[in-house]
């Protein structure tokens, strides 16, 4: 895998406070390791090369650990000196990657899709943004995607629906180019600001091929990733 991977890692950690007062979020302990050397070791097995970590919320911390390489990775950190919100640090580090397009991840969550696949399924779509949406039994917490039959996302539901469904599994394939046709304030958030207030106009493409998905930014979920984490990344 080529691209160049954006780990969006600058976030508060506001849910996560009772158990993790004092840390970033990425850095958050899952089974004795940051859970952001988690997420790490599974772009390293993807094949990634240049990791970008937009960070913000004591950053120092995460740059002290992680220094400039992991393994055989190269770290690059993007530091927001104020809140730019998910769509903002994006658009902020497009601005800093001399790549055309890259790879976007949320630094809280952890989707088992294989990335290089989620590229080579891009390249058959005439389209500058993709997603990547797991299939989960509860998704009443997260809110679902609606895809057509060409996989085009025609919409999405608002938080509270019972059942099974499609969810947003942290996982963008963006042109930088996408940035250049809408108005977009220095802070915004991408799921809000972007994904909905735009979807008729983006043709957003959704990849479904996500095999596992958690996200650790709630207690209930981050004391359940103490085993599920490890047991995610070690199996591929």
């Amino acid at each position: 895998m080529m691209l160049p991977v954006l780990v969006l890692a600058g976030g508060f950690g506001t849910r996560l406070k009772s158990v993790v007062p004092d840390l970033p979020k990425p850095l958050a302990d899952i089974s004795g390791k940051p859970f952001l050397w988690w997420l790490l070791s599974h772009l390293e097995n993807e094949g990634a090369k240049d990791v970008y970590l937009s960070v913000g919320y004591l950053h120092e911390h995460i740059q002290s650990f992680f220094g400039h390489r992991f393994n055989k990775m190269n770290l690059h950190y993007i530091v927001e000196t104020e809140p730019l919100g998910t769509g903002g640090a994006i658009k902020n580090a497009c601005q800093k990657i001399p790549e055309p397009q890259i790879l976007v991840l949320n630094g809280d969550t952890l989707a088992m899709a294989d990335l290089n696949q989620f590229i080579d399924f891009a390249s058959a779509y005439n389209s500058k943004l993709f997603m990547a949406v797991a299939k989960v039994e509860n998704a009443s917490r997260y809110g679902t995607v609606i895809k057509n039959e060409t996989n085009q996302i025609t919409g999405f539901a608002e938080k509270g629906k019972l059942g099974s469904g499609l969810i947003n599994a942290g996982i963008y394939l963006v042109d930088k180019s996408i940035f250049d046709e809408f108005e977009l304030p220095p802070r915004f958030s991408f799921e809000v600001n972007l994904l909905t207030q735009f979807l008729p106009q983006l043709n957003l493409i959704a990849y479904d091929n996500v095999t596992d998905f958690i996200d650790i930014g709630i207690p209930e979920d981050y004391a359940l990733g103490q085993q599920k984490v490890p047991a995610m990344v070690n199996k591929t």
